[in-house]
């Protein structure tokens, strides 16, 4: 009898996400109206409770579905999943990241104004902000995947849609500055101010600004070298991407990459800093 609680569990949580996966079938119009996944419900985290031990095995089955899910290009009902995967697994990294780039990526560019679009990119950069870094605050892997959204989807025109991503961001960032609630944005104007004399004085409405802070200060929690390795990267790609915009930018980035470079020699580093620096006029080492 105890063995067929937990089971039960299982099909019902099952059955829960079918029902997920019908709320997602609802007419175009309804579901942009929508402005991200709703969170599991309290049915749900019931049947979730119930669960125990068996919570790995659910994560395994909605794994496999969102496997299907995204051969089949069923975007929508994979951020139905992708949520569920963070409720079932809150403290792996891997899910989060999965969840957020999911929303960001996948369903944004299945919508079909900026303004749809965004409603998702925000949708997934406040997954991690709100919930990731909350439930996981020194995990290295949710700072890099904050600051490559940052810099991927807001700070390069990888999206026709890029433009409009940055002025809602922009607005953001003006609306936290008049009110002075920097919390609305997850920034810390104590860290701002560190980064600024660090790095060189930020325009904090520009999304590679926000791309710098979360790999700045990921690289804190960063214990291992492939970890390490990968924040250091996403510090000087910031700040690159900054120096083509204003070139006073240029001498920190080529520091940061010299830096990488000896922490972890790289043949194809030595030769993206070679560019860099006759394309800025800087003296390579």
């Amino acid at each position: 009898m105890k063995r067929f609680v937990p089971s039960l569990c299982v099909i019902l949580l099952l059955a829960a996400l079918g029902a997920g996966a019908w709320w997602l079938q609802r007419p175009q119009e309804t579901a942009r109206a929508e402005q991200a996944v709703p969170a599991p419900s309290r049915a749900a985290e019931l049947i979730v409770a119930g669960l125990g031990g068996f919570r790995g095995l659910a994560a395994e089955v909605i794994w496999f579905r969102a496997d299907r899910l995204w051969d089949e290009g069923r975007y929508g009902e994979l951020a139905q999943l992708a949520s569920w995967l963070t409720f079932l697994e809150p403290h792996t990294a891997e899910i989060w990241s999965y969840a957020s780039w999911n929303l960001a990526y996948n369903v944004s560019v299945a919508m079909p104004t900026p303004a749809d679009r965004w409603r998702w990119v925000r949708a997934g950069l406040r997954l991690l902000l709100d919930d990731g870094l909350r439930l996981n605050p020194s995990d290295p892997q949710l700072y890099k995947s904050l600051s490559d959204m940052f810099r991927f989807k807001l700070g390069m025109n990888t999206d026709d849609c890029a433009a409009y991503y940055r002025k809602q961001w922009k607005d953001e960032i003006d609306n936290a500055r008049m009110s002075g609630d920097w919390e609305s944005v997850r920034l810390d104007p104590e860290k701002m101010r560190a980064i600024d004399a660090e790095y060189g004085a930020q325009d904090w409405t520009h999304p590679l600004a926000s791309a710098l802070y979360w790999a700045h200060f990921g690289l804190s929690y960063a214990q291992t070298p492939y970890a390490r390795a990968d924040l250091r990267e996403a510090v000087y790609q910031s700040l690159m991407m900054e120096a083509d915009m204003n070139p006073r930018f240029a001498p920190r980035a080529l520091a940061e990459m010299q830096t990488a470079l000896r922490e972890r020699p790289n043949p194809y580093l030595r030769d993206v800093i070679k560019g860099f620096s006759a394309r800025h006029g800087l003296p390579s080492k």
